[in-house]
């Protein structure tokens, strides 16, 4: 039985109510924030209680530690669970909740401060015996330190921030030339997402698999246990885009030694509650590289609990509330396949450019082993100033082949009309005969030509709704000419023949119905 009463949740969107749902689980009564753009959201509605944080900007809202801890005391708020994204690696506010005897609901202030600082944690966790990708012990301080290092390391290279994460800061140079770019680009990055100039270079892979452990600490962090792997190699620019568990290439042997690698990571900084040890598989050897730990709960953790049957985030509260584990290494089973796809407001043909807009229709898919989280409704208001992920969808199945089956035909039913979505995306990726198959990679994207193929996809699917209206026009035209014709009638069929020349100039004339029906006008 949990001993909080009250937590609060600062988050929004679909985390907020995956968090709120977890609560209501446990009996523990919810407190919600919101912005002025988010005063008609789903979570809103859904917390016990709620309060306005004035302002739209994160750092007005969701990121103003200070105000959000103001509404947890002014609440009589037992603890704060930070979802992901905003204040969830922030070890300063963790110690800002210690400060108010205040719980947060993840890792200590000392962990989050130690695992953010990307060169310390490789050090610390390399001396424990864990790979590591070859990298620069020490920040850079200049361009020609750096050119000088990359050189002797051998291109390709990935300059990184030292501090943060979620793909920010990452830049690539195959060459000398291309490191001075690199370099002041991530500087760049960097100081506008963390507030720190500090940049490494890390020998780049070409091509590798992505693959991460999910652990779940004791607060003391004296007990641990990991929850199986999850392979994410579906990236554009170091973000995850599609994920499943477990790996379609992690055997027994290989299991037991990243997840033996991922815990002695995990100690090696101390970890208590839900966090994720990420790392790299190199194509050529199947060697495995540690590459950082996420300390948080992650987007892709309902794969997870999808083949566990566990709840991640009730655990997580409930870790916070006992300070134990409420289970054992021996007690959690695996079954299945799970595939989570990131549903994002964003069309992929214009570089994944963010989409705003109102929903004006909405379906979600269901079935057997089909999940969807997500905060969106009809008449829901997609803003610019929070990120883009609006739904995941999340499909189990027996093995890694009936979890595709049931994502694409989930994808198939899956609709939101009045703006851009990366639905259409996923159903090209799940559907391309790599991805069948299980040979990912990060470089999958631009190996596969997936945008290309999409945008030839979309061009068909247009001329397909254009010949269905030319031939809905043609035939209201028909049945009206043949009874009798009024001026509005008329009015009415000169704008439809406007429609249907423009539809087939742009058609060309070329496809099933554009010469006979352009003929026809």
């Amino acid at each position: 039985m949990s001993r909080f009463a009250r937590v609060l949740v600062a988050n929004r969107g679909e985390i907020g109510i995956r968090v709120i749902r977890a609560l209501n689980t446990l009996g523990i009564e919810s407190v919600g924030i919101f912005s002025d753009a988010d005063s008609s959201s789903t979570h809103v509605s859904m917390a016990d209680r709620a309060y306005r944080l004035p302002g739209v900007y994160p750092t007005e809202t969701y990121l103003n530690a200070k105000q959000i801890l103001e509404v947890a005391r002014r609440s009589d708020c037992d603890a704060i669970h930070p979802g992901y994204g905003f204040l969830s690696e922030r070890g300063e506010f963790s110690k800002m909740c210690r400060d108010h005897s205040i719980k947060f609901i993840g890792p200590s202030p000392e962990t989050l401060v130690l695992s953010g600082n990307k060169l310390e944690c490789k050090k610390l966790v390399e001396s424990r015996g864990v790979p590591v990708i070859p990298y620069s012990k020490e920040a850079l301080n200049s361009v020609e330190e750096a050119i000088e290092f990359a050189s002797n390391l051998g291109y390709p290279v990935l300059l990184k921030s030292a501090f943060g994460g979620g793909g920010r800061g990452i830049k690539e140079a195959r060459s000398s030339s291309e490191v001075k770019e690199a370099f002041e680009s991530s500087q760049r990055e960097a100081m506008a997402s963390f507030g720190r100039f500090a940049v490494f270079i890390e020998k780049k892979l070409v091509n590798p698999r992505h693959v991460e452990v999910q652990v779940l600490a004791s607060d003391d962090a004296s007990e641990m246990v990991h929850l199986g792997e999850r392979e994410c190699s579906i990236q554009r620019r170091y973000q995850k885009l599609v994920e499943l568990s477990p790996s379609p290439v992690i055997d027994e042997t290989t299991r037991d030694l990243i997840t033996d690698y991922a815990l002695r990571a995990a100690r090696a900084v101390g970890y208590s509650n839900a966090g994720t040890v990420e790392f790299l598989r190199d194509a050529e050897t199947g060697n495995l590289y540690f590459i950082e730990i996420n300390s948080r709960l992650q987007v892709e953790h309902p794969v997870t609990e999808m083949v566990t049957g566990i709840d991640l985030v009730v655990s997580q509260i409930e870790i916070a509330s006992s300070r134990k584990l409420p289970f054992r290494q021996k007690e959690i089973e695996f079954s299945g396949c799970a595939i989570e796809c990131r549903i994002n407001a964003e069309d992929p043909l214009t570089g994944f450019a963010p989409a705003t807009g109102t929903v004006e229709y909405l379906l979600l898919p269901a079935g057997p082993g089909v999940r969807v989280d997500t905060a969106l409704r009809e008449e829901t208001k997609v803003t610019p100033f929070y990120d883009s992920l609006i739904a995941k969808l999340i499909c189990w199945g027996e093995d890694f082949n009936q979890a595709r089956r049931r994502a694409l035909a989930a994808l198939d039913e899956f609709t939101i009309a009045g703006l851009e979505t990366t639905i259409p995306f996923h159903r090209t990726v799940l559907a391309d005969d790599s991805f069948a198959t299980g040979e990912l990679s990060t470089g999958f994207i631009d190996q596969r030509d997936i945008i290309r193929r999409l945008s030839e996809r979309r061009q068909s699917e247009q001329t397909t709704r254009d010949n269905y209206a030319i031939a809905a026009l043609l035939f209201s035209m028909k049945a009206t000419e043949r009874g009798r014709g009024t001026n509005l009638q008329q009015a009415s069929h000169d704008v439809a023949r406007s429609k249907i020349r423009v539809l087939t100039r742009q058609q060309g004339g070329g496809h099933q119905f554009g010469g006979r029906f352009a003929d026809a006008v």
